[in-house]
């Protein structure tokens, strides 16, 4: 299976509990603002502790509470790009994608530069700096330096958030190639109905 995800939640600011199993090529979480679909994310990708309950993805076990399963963000190799992009500002769009090479060790690399930059059509943009690029140029970036890092799976958060119609569009048609050309499994936040249509093979709802 893609994702199992069981999990409590107890946050300074909200607590929450989810469950779920997809095995689809690429799961959506929708609902409110507010009801942790961001921090369902960050428990996945490790960078937060849920007080209770086991996380899998893609037959892995990254969490389990019964058996003190916990593996550092780094082991779980999460693909993780979110809303801001968080490209480094001081450097050019090739070295932000060289970074995220150099995290993979080599042996689990699966994908090379080249091979990103003409799957992402980002070729025209490797001498730019961040400042330069338009939001959906930079989230292209974003899930381009993700990919060479050589994750396991997939964490996109929120990737169409403020795109015009036009970009949107680039955007949801890099991510349905991604879905049908990869074997990797993708969780995508999100708060648009036709996107999740468009995209998503099982549909998690959050909230009420």
């Amino acid at each position: 299976m893609s994702f199992e995800v069981r999990i409590q939640m107890a946050l300074d600011d909200h607590a929450f509990a989810l469950e779920f199993v997809s095995q689809a090529k690429l799961t959506a979480l929708i609902g409110p603002s507010g009801v942790g679909k961001t921090s369902t994310l960050n428990a996945i990708a490790g960078l937060l502790r849920p007080a209770s309950g086991r996380i899998v993805v893609a037959g892995e076990v990254l969490f389990d509470s019964d058996t003190g399963a916990d593996l550092p963000p780094e082991r779980r190799r999460a693909g993780y790009v979110f809303q801001d992009a968080r490209l480094f500002p001081h450097r050019r769009v090739a070295a932000n994608l060289a970074y995220g090479e150099k995290l993979a060790a080599p042996a689990d690399r699966w994908i090379g530069q080249a091979e990103v930059v003409e799957l992402l059509e980002i070729g025209h943009l490797l001498n730019r700096l961040p400042a330069t690029l338009s939001g959906g140029e930079a989230r292209r970036v974003a899930i381009g330096r993700a990919l060479l890092s050589a994750p396991r799976f997939l964490l996109l958060d929120e990737p169409l958030a403020s795109l015009d119609a036009a970009r949107a569009e680039v955007l949801l048609r890099l991510i349905e190639r991604l879905r049908d050309q990869l074997d990797l499994p993708i969780l995508l936040v999100s708060h648009s109905a036709a996107e999740v249509e468009r995209l998503a093979g099982q549909v998690v709802q959050m909230g009420s």
